[in-house]
């Protein structure tokens, strides 16, 4: 089955629902993707790899309802800045926008590759934005602040690859959960 069927398919199965059940999964996608962020700095080593997967909820909820998946990342923020301030300025730009990303273009491409790179762009906008245009070390203190074209080059590769792995993991994920959900039916 193709992506854009996959997506279009979830997305029919997700509007069919009724409204309060379509907000309490956005809800608990939210919480989840909280949950997931806030793992970086409340358990310091553990944490770090457990913190990637905040994009997964943010993703999966915009590719359900695009204006859903918008309001789960806002959520997201705002529980961020709640419960764990101090990640607040890498969920918004890195891995909420990348979840944001994936879910949007999955709306407007039909081939995978598109997908990739709409959500590799929108992870190095956001990473280029927080070390360049906030000067903040979110690639860690070995990355310099100043500009310099090897680095771009890198973070470019590292969004493109990163975004295709994400990619590829979720609509492998994506198509067993709407084989799960047709075989319920």
């Amino acid at each position: 089955m193709s992506v854009s069927l996959v997506i279009k398919s979830l997305h029919r199965t997700f509007n069919d629902m009724p409204k309060i059940k379509q907000l309490m999964i956005a809800s608990i996608l939210s919480s989840l993707a909280t949950l997931f962020q806030t793992a970086g700095g409340a358990f310091p080593v553990v944490g770090y790899f457990v913190s990637p997967f905040a994009t997964a909820p943010i993703m999966i909820c915009t590719i359900f309802s695009k204006s859903l998946g918008m309001v789960a990342y806002m959520v997201t923020i705002f529980l961020l800045m709640i419960l764990m301030p101090s990640e607040l300025i890498v969920f918004p730009f890195t891995t909420g926008l990348l979840g944001l990303g994936i879910g949007l273009a999955s709306h407007f491409y039909e081939k995978k590759i598109n997908i990739i790179l709409s959500g590799a762009l929108f992870l190095f906008i956001g990473i280029i934005f927080l070390l360049y245009g906030v000067q903040f070390p979110v690639l860690g203190p070995p990355i310099s602040q100043s500009f310099h074209f090897p680095t771009v080059v890198f973070i470019l590769l590292f969004s493109f690859i990163y975004s295709w792995i994400w990619v590829g993991i979720s609509f492998a994920f994506l198509k067993r959960l709407l084989d799960l959900l047709n075989r319920k039916r």
